[in-house]
């Protein structure tokens, strides 16, 4: 199950261990429980996170590409 999560999530806690080179348990632990504590709040910040990852994500594909007129 964790695989398959793993490999469909949007990768924002991944991406936010590497940066700050903390634990990606620790930082999907602290969204849970945060979570938990705020009544969901932080899951509009992951969510907000994720879609900057995909915008950039498009934008670095679409400045890799050869234009050609």
């Amino acid at each position: 199950m964790q695989d398959y999560i793993e490999k469909y999530a949007f990768g924002v806690c991944t991406r936010l261990g590497e940066k700050l080179r903390i634990p990606t348990s620790s930082i999907r632990l602290f969204f849970i429980y945060s979570s938990f504590l705020t009544f969901g709040s932080p899951v509009i910040i992951y969510l907000g996170l994720a879609f900057i990852m995909n915008f950039r994500k498009h934008l670095r594909r679409r400045n890799n590409t050869l234009w050609y007129y």
